[in-house]
């Protein structure tokens, strides 16, 4: 069996600003056909709109709100809200509320810096 504590995961700063924890994943992980990710988002941060060619990707807000963008068309998410993104669609997320906007990324097949191609 295998668990992996978010504490036991250590964070990086993302271009964006953003704070990212790897939970899984094949660097980090047995997982090999997707990849899970925490994202903590500055209050007034941004994340860079941008497109995956292969990777379908699904953001579980955990906390705060945001304004989410996907191909031009902007909705309010918040805690509950499950945002599905499919391969292709340019996207970007700000954290407009008045506290760290976190959610949980899930990628199909998992994340990689050569899939995000960044469109800003």
């Amino acid at each position: 069996m295998e668990v992996i504590n978010r504490n036991s995961v250590a964070a990086f700063l993302g271009p964006d600003g953003a704070t990212i924890r790897e939970l899984a994943a094949s660097r980090n992980s047995s997982a090999r056909k997707q990849s899970l990710a925490e994202a903590t988002i500055p209050v007034g941060g941004t994340v860079t709109e941008h497109f995956h060619r292969t990777t379908e990707e699904f953001y579980y807000i955990l906390s705060g709100t945001g304004l989410m963008k996907i191909e031009g068309e902007e909705r309010e998410v918040g805690p509950g809200d499950t945002v599905v993104i499919v391969p292709g669609q340019h996207h970007k997320i700000t954290n407009n509320g008045r506290i760290p906007l976190v959610l949980l990324a899930c990628c199909s097949p998992e994340w990689t810096a050569g899939d995000n191609i960044l469109v800003e």
